[in-house]
């Protein structure tokens, strides 16, 4: 070797490189270009994770606002039948007018498009001015009611409190759920 000319030297060092090269360098590079793409598919799914979460957070703020909102739909339009309930603040209401429930009779259940219509036929006999005040009660009701066929009669028979007889549907609602597939509806 130490006859050798200068650009046999040259020549040699430019081998080992080049086998240095090839052989360590570029295989160590090929995994660092690999590391730094999985870096970068790592940061981008870190922030697509981020603007998911914070998607998430919105949506579960506005489903508790939702959930709200369905607590105070439900005391207007229940999802089941409340017949002693409303029998039972309906005769609170009367007894608060000064009236008496002659008739409470609920009838079948209207398949609506979304909900029931719950038709109930109730008479009442009392005087003009407590019926107005039992109306004006019931509109603040926390249920909603429609009242239908109404009518008014005097009564036969009259005293100081009770001097007319009305008869009325009151419509309420019920809200109705989806049915699972297979299951029959009500």
């Amino acid at each position: 070797m130490k006859d050798w000319p200068w650009y046999g030297h040259v020549l040699l060092a430019v081998i080992v490189f080049a086998l240095l090269y090839f052989v360590y360098f570029k295989p160590q590079n090929t995994k660092l270009t690999a590391v730094k793409q999985e870096r970068e598919k790592t940061e981008a799914e870190v922030t697509n994770l981020k603007q998911k979460n914070l998607q998430l957070s919105r949506i579960e703020e506005e489903l508790v606002d939702l959930r709200k909102i369905l607590n105070e739909l439900e005391a207007i339009i229940p999802k089941r039948k409340e017949i002693w309930d409303i029998l039972k603040k309906m005769q609170q209401l009367a007894v608060n007018s000064r009236l008496d429930i002659v008739k409470f009779l609920p009838k079948g259940e209207v398949d609506m498009e979304f909900y029931y219509e719950w038709p109930i036929s109730i008479e009442i006999t009392g005087n003009y001015h407590n019926l107005a005040m039992f109306f004006d009660r019931l509109s603040n009701f926390s249920r909603l009611f429609n009242i239908e066929d109404f009518s008014i009669k005097s009564l036969g028979k009259q005293t100081e409190t009770s001097t007319i007889s009305a008869a009325y549907t009151a419509k309420t609602y019920i809200f109705r759920e989806e049915t699972p597939p297979g299951e029959g509806s009500r």
